[in-house]
């Protein structure tokens, strides 16, 4: 899942952008429809609930699609969707860690897991055990395929930054794993 798209696939989504800038709604709905399962895989990634998930990128679509007049450059709209989802899910994020301030007063149950996890699961652990912004990074770089130009736009953040986060992340995810492959950390 590495990678960027094909040059005709980024084409065709600046094209759908600049017809939905003009107010074509069939475009909007198509770009959604390309973009909704990308958004939602990093929505899931950063909250670990597919519920909210669902919900924060129906939010997020709302402020995409109202922002898109705003969007000066169409070939910026990846960077751009997945910004406004990434302040979707801290939103998120804050209302559940209030929320269990208020109703649990902290206390969290940790559990183990028994036996030796397939490598999908270790990969999903490995990922959550990173800080958010280099699980932010991480993701976009390895599963959505942007650039560290584009992430740094999504983060908020110079390239400099997007480049360490991705580096230490990296290290994180390799030390994590290591035990899975045989190798020593």
């Amino acid at each position: 899942m590495t990678g960027k798209a094909p040059a005709s696939a980024g084409l065709y989504e600046e094209y759908l952008v600049t017809l939905a800038i003009g107010g074509d709604r069939e475009a909007a709905d198509r770009l959604a429809r390309r973009f909704q399962p990308r958004l939602l895989r990093t929505a899931r990634r950063m909250l670990a609930d597919s519920e909210l998930a669902m919900s924060v990128v129906q939010e997020a679509w709302v402020s995409i699609l109202r922002g898109l007049p705003r969007l000066r450059e169409p070939a910026s709209f990846a960077p751009f969707a997945f910004g406004v989802l990434r302040r979707r899910c801290v939103d998120a994020i804050r209302k559940v860690q209030r929320r269990r301030a208020v109703f649990d007063e902290g206390a969290e149950a940790a559990g183990g897991s028994a036996g030796r996890p397939d490598d999908a699961i270790a990969i999903k652990q490995a990922f959550a055990g990173l800080p958010p912004d280099q699980r932010l990074a991480a993701h976009l770089f390895f599963v959505e395929g942007l650039t560290l130009a584009e992430i740094a736009q999504v983060q908020g953040v110079p390239i400099g930054t997007a480049k360490s986060r991705l580096f230490h992340a990296r290290q994180k995810l390799k030390a994590a794993l290591a035990p899975f492959k045989g190798e020593v950390p």
